[in-house]
């Protein structure tokens, strides 16, 4: 079974991991190591910069409220929750789109939609169709784990949606999530409709995970996914000191920063400080997004 040192010489010589390297990097408990070899990739990906984007999250249920307020701060709207039945969530979404003027909105989750249309591949493309004529940005999520296939992800691309990020929603047991990671880097082309990929699971155990676990997972997604641009960390879910750490594990997008201006807290301590102040402490260089993953001025 090849080394790490000699798995990175082949990675920095612009080689892809074959067979027996992936099996090296899943068996290994060398954290450090793996974060090195996953911090090289992810600098040869994108350099030395990190991006962010502030959201403004709006319940699903609450989209007939009479008026949608838009935080100033806000560069992704996201609608939060499932998808509502009938076309009266097709006019929902063209409210928000509206409200919203220039800044993006995403919501709902890919697998939501496929399982509430039964796997019906016609029914799951009509309401795509309808979400991109409202005026939706992107889908918000997949969840991996919930997916039959990437022929999903193909029909939101051929919807001509994107999908802003490939996520987990229930944490994985015995491999510590790695056979999850080989079936999402096994998707190919698929993953083109894809902007990002957050390995953390959605839905916290009972029990706290643990900093080792889930930076292991961050490299190996970063690792093993090499046809995502992205692998991202969620600030609002997993907090700044992980998503900090996690930079230098092979993350290089940092989601679902919030869009409030800090109020009473000083500017020192507003989001958009803290944010920036964090991954300049890592030596990276913030940059600020949107919900269609667009560099944007902050």
């Amino acid at each position: 079974m090849p080394t790490l040192q000699e798995i990175g010489a082949r990675l920095a010589g612009g080689e892809p991991l074959d067979s027996p390297d992936c099996e090296a990097v899943v068996a290994s408990s060398d954290l450090l190591g793996l974060g090195a070899l996953a911090d090289d990739c992810r600098r040869r990906r994108q350099g030395d910069r990190v991006t962010f984007v502030r959201v403004q999250q709006i319940p699903a249920d609450a989209l007939d409220a009479p008026e949608v307020a838009v935080l100033p701060a806000a560069r992704e709207l996201r609608i939060a929750g499932p998808f509502p039945e009938g076309r009266d969530g097709v006019r929902s979404v063209e409210r928000v789109v509206s409200a919203a003027g220039a800044i993006p909105v995403t919501g709902f989750a890919l697998d939501d939609l496929v399982e509430r249309n039964a796997s019906d591949a016609s029914a799951v493309a009509d309401v795509l169709a309808a979400l991109r004529d409202a005026g939706l940005a992107a889908l918000a999520e997949a969840r991996a784990d919930r997916l039959s296939g990437p022929q999903w992800l193909a029909a939101a691309g051929d919807a001509g949606l994107k999908i802003a990020r490939l996520t987990v929603g229930e944490p994985t047991a015995e491999d510590g999530g790695a056979a999850l990671i080989r079936r999402v880097a096994g998707w190919g082309g698929a993953l083109a409709h894809v902007h990002a990929f957050a390995p953390l699971p959605r839905n916290l155990p009972p029990q706290p995970t643990t900093g080792y676990r889930d930076l292991r997972q961050v490299a190996l997604a970063r690792l093993l996914v090499d046809n995502v641009g992205s692998i991202q960390v969620d600030w609002s879910l997993y907090g700044p000191k992980l998503a900090q750490v996690a930079l230098i594990f092979g993350a290089s997008d940092v989601d679902a920063v919030s869009a409030e201006d800090g109020g009473t807290l000083g500017a020192r301590r507003a989001p958009l400080a803290e944010i920036e102040r964090n991954i300049r402490a890592s030596g990276l260089v913030p940059v600020e997004r949107n919900g269609r993953f667009e560099n944007v001025g902050t």
